[in-house]
């Protein structure tokens, strides 16, 4: 049988799009020829995500999604077609969640239940929900953001008005002068400082001789006879007493001069006779003086 130009162009042509047709679902990471389960996940919203998406468990690639069916008549839920490694077993309880990424990048990922007795079979559909990752989380800060704001606004009108108040130049101002003037004073302290470690030398030794000082002081007054002092000074102290006695008494010389009355009587009348004597000199020398020029007596 001869083959014609036209047979071959039509087996070109063939081959041409089963090869296009393969290479498309590989680049869009679908199996060609191995037997993957097919598994089905109702959800409310796929937020983006689109045939050809990685699906993920555990964080490691297990196959894509290969078709997306949306309920034109009731608009209740979109059931999406997921090709998963035959190896892969899937328990009874897991559930599916799409995640989306700061670049914009959608991917399915299967939550797997501990349920080692039960088991999702294939063709059967498991419930998938929406996270919606770090953005998500954003989302949902944004209404507390928004109380925020005016608080926030109030905060910098505040902070606005208090570095427009003169007072608070003038506070800094002020702080300045007085980082200064601690500056000089941390010098002065300084120079005090240096003057003190150079006589602290001088006086460690003048308060070394200080203490060898006290040292011989002490060492002195060790030597002293206390005992022996004391005794003596009692023996000063009774003789005291005894002399006190003598003088308090009438029998000595000393208690009769103080106790008797008549030897002050007769030093009196002694005095007395004296002052007489001296008034009588004065007015009577003649009587007392003898002495002439002619040699002649003055009765």
């Amino acid at each position: 049988m001869k083959i014609t130009k036209e047979i071959k162009i039509a087996l070109v042509a063939i081959v041409g799009i089963l090869v296009l047709f393969f290479g498309l679902n590989f680049l869009k990471g679908m199996s060609l020829f191995s037997s993957d389960n097919i598994y089905y996940v109702s959800f409310k919203d796929i937020s983006g995500l689109s045939s050809s998406n990685p699906i993920y468990a555990d964080g490691y690639k297990v196959g894509v999604v290969k078709s997306i069916q949306y309920d034109y008549k009731h608009g209740k839920e979109i059931l999406v077609q997921i090709d998963v490694d035959n190896n892969l077993r899937i328990p009874k309880g897991s559930s599916a969640e799409i995640e989306s990424d700061l670049m914009g990048n959608v991917k399915l990922n299967l939550l797997l239940a501990n349920n080692p007795r039960e088991r999702v079979n294939p063709g059967e559909t498991i419930v998938g929900e929406k996270n919606g990752g770090m953005l998500g989380q954003v989302s949902k800060l944004v209404p507390t953001i928004e109380k925020m704001l005016p608080k926030l606004d109030s905060i910098l009108a505040s902070v606005n008005g208090l570095l427009a108040d003169p007072a608070l130049a003038n506070s800094l101002h002020h702080i300045e002068g007085i980082t200064d003037n601690l500056h000089t004073t941390s010098q002065q302290l300084n120079v005090l400082m240096g003057g003190l470690n150079k006589d602290i030398p001088n006086l460690l030794h003048k308060a070394d001789g200080v203490l060898t000082n006290t040292n011989k002081l002490t060492s002195n007054l060790a030597q002293v006879d206390v005992a022996n002092t004391m005794a003596q000074v009692d023996q000063t102290i009774a003789h005291l007493k005894d002399f006190t006695r003598q003088l308090n008494s009438r029998e000595g010389t000393l208690g009769m001069l103080l106790h008797d009355p008549t030897l002050y009587n007769n030093m009196n009348k002694t005095m007395r006779n004296a002052d007489s004597l001296l008034i009588n000199v004065r007015e009577h020398p003649k009587r007392y003086v003898h002495f002439s020029v002619f040699g002649r007596k003055d009765k």
